[in-house]
């Protein structure tokens, strides 16, 4: 495996393993300290609520794993234009000015209906409540793209069950023609699965990817956590995206200690047996919301190093820990893009511990991550240098780009990289033209393993939550950080909505 000596520009100093942030107490929400710390192989947060007594979890199962991740912190500057000055975390959300990310990923909550009752449900779906009309989504898209100084690029749409609106591919359509570049659903696949002329309306109106609920490669975990067996219908729901032309679909598992976690393996190989259809997996370890027990949590609690392990014992060690990195550690990649477009782009500065990825390149039936033959680090390392001495002229942007391809081949192990892809020529066209259009060829054989752990009350940090990249856009106008949404403000949000309707119906009888 490729390794380069110790990072240097493109990562932040050491994080110290132990610290003291704020929380929130998962009983009274009242912010709290908590206590960051080793125990033993893991790093565990630990909190005291004077009313509601002491609290302990999980934060990163790994401690040695934690320390290369946090190598790669890096703040954003936040947004020119907050929606107002932040008080009190996470209670003051709109964006405020305390907020270190913009958004880079936008959800709409398009209905609140679902044809499925999720015992893992986050967002409690199934009640009958209100859902925001055309205008109003289209104006919540608005403000997203109205974010400076890098408009959003990607929206979602989620609720609920999206696809129970009729009118979806005209909201995906409109999305479009606000300017968004990437357009995503997040479905349970039931309507996918049971009508391709809805695959077909939603690839017409400018779909780019279909991010589906897949929890596993045989019906038990379905059972547990859906209700019911539906690998059936998630198969069915491939099979319909692939004759509508549908090639972006990224799997999303939810993971759960003994429910699915021994269909991590499985479901790479699922993903690399369709790569026609399926380029990515997003990984979500569970996170304690919405309907599920609470006291079930240290029995089922996976964190990102686990899913990690989970993938170097069921593959294996085709895949390790060692081939993934945060999110942070792509900075260096944006601020090459912004010098070499003249614009500023999305940047990817979220906490290291929400998430981490790689790519693996599957090529005969072999799934080759890519630090196998790239060594990643040394050239992050060298862009990140090139960019920091980048003089904003024309003559020094072309010079930068010459050292860096000057040096492309040293990072590179011929040997090593699979015989049907020419790496450095492909790596030469994104460092010249800086554009997605040239990373087709590496994607076409290419699964984008990722993972999010999105937080919950008990593993809380408000020092993460403050660089969330994942946003909901809210009729009202705000927009609210994932994690922030949904521990605090959706259920606020649902409670103020019946509280209406109950406050409606009474005021007929009065």
């Amino acid at each position: 495996m490729i390794r380069n000596s110790a990072l240097k520009e493109q990562v932040a100093p050491h994080a110290p393993l132990e610290k003291v942030v704020k929380s929130l107490c998962p009983i009274c929400l009242k912010v709290v300290s908590a206590h960051i710390f080793q125990q033993g192989e893991a790093v565990m947060i630990e909190k005291q609520c004077e009313e509601h007594g002491d609290f302990r979890d999980t934060y990163w199962s790994d401690a040695s794993l934690y320390r290369k991740f946090v190598r790669y912190w890096s703040d954003g500057s936040g947004l020119q234009n907050p929606a107002h000055q932040g008080k009190e975390c996470p209670f003051d959300c709109g964006i405020c000015s305390n907020h270190l990310t913009g958004t880079l990923l936008g959800n709409i909550d398009v209905t609140n209906r679902c044809n499925l009752s999720c015992p893992v449900c986050f967002a409690d779906a199934g009640d009958s409540l209100k859902e925001p009309t055309l205008d109003q989504i289209k104006a919540m898209m608005e403000n997203l793209r109205a974010e400076r100084p890098v408009p959003c690029p990607a929206v979602q749409f989620s609720g609920g069950e999206p696809t129970l609106r009729e009118d979806l591919p005209q909201i995906v359509a409109l999305a479009r023609e606000l300017g968004f570049a990437q357009i995503h659903v997040a479905t349970n696949g039931l309507k996918l699965a049971s009508s391709s002329d809805l695959c077909r309306a939603l690839v017409q109106s400018g779909l780019s990817s279909v991010y589906l609920q897949f929890d596993g490669v045989k019906p038990e975990p379905y059972k547990a956590m859906r209700g019911r067996d539906l690998l059936s219908v998630k198969e069915k729901a491939i099979e319909n995206l692939r004759g509508a032309g549908q090639s972006s679909t990224v799997l999303v598992p939810t993971l759960a200690k003994e429910v699915n976690d021994d269909h991590v393996g499985d479901i790479v190989r699922f993903a690399s047996d369709n790569l026609d259809v399926v380029k990515g997996i997003n990984f979500q370890p569970v996170s304690f919301t919405g309907r599920i027990d609470q006291a079930e949590r240290t029995q089922m609690r996976i964190t990102i190093p686990d899913l990690l392990a989970l993938l170097e014992e069921q593959t294996d060690n085709q895949i390790t820990r060692e081939d993934f990195y945060p999110i942070p550690f792509v900075v260096p990649i944006s601020h090459l893009i912004a010098v070499i477009t003249g614009f500023p782009k999305p940047e990817f500065s979220v906490h290291p511990c929400c998430g981490a990825g790689t790519y693996v390149y599957c090529s005969g039936g072999r799934m080759t991550p890519i630090t196998r033959f790239m060594d990643v680090e040394g050239l992050l390392e060298k862009t990140a240098e090139e960019v920091q001495g980048f003089d904003g002229t024309l003559q020094g942007s072309l010079k930068m780009k010459g050292m860096i391809l000057k040096d492309l081949p040293r990072f590179i192990d011929r040997a090593r990289a699979p015989r049907d892809l020419d790496i450095i020529k492909l790596l030469m066209r994104v460092f010249l033209n800086g554009t997605r259009e040239s990373l087709i060829e590496f994607h076409n054989n290419a699964l984008f393993l990722g993972a999010m752990h999105f937080q919950d009350l008990y593993n809380m940090d408000l020092e993460r939550l403050q660089r969330c990249a994942i946003h909901y856009a809210l009729p009202d106008g705000r927009i609210i950080p994932f994690c922030a949404y949904n521990t605090v403000h959706r259920f606020q949000a649902a409670d103020q909505e019946k509280q209406r309707c109950l406050e409606t119906v009474v005021s007929k009888f009065v």
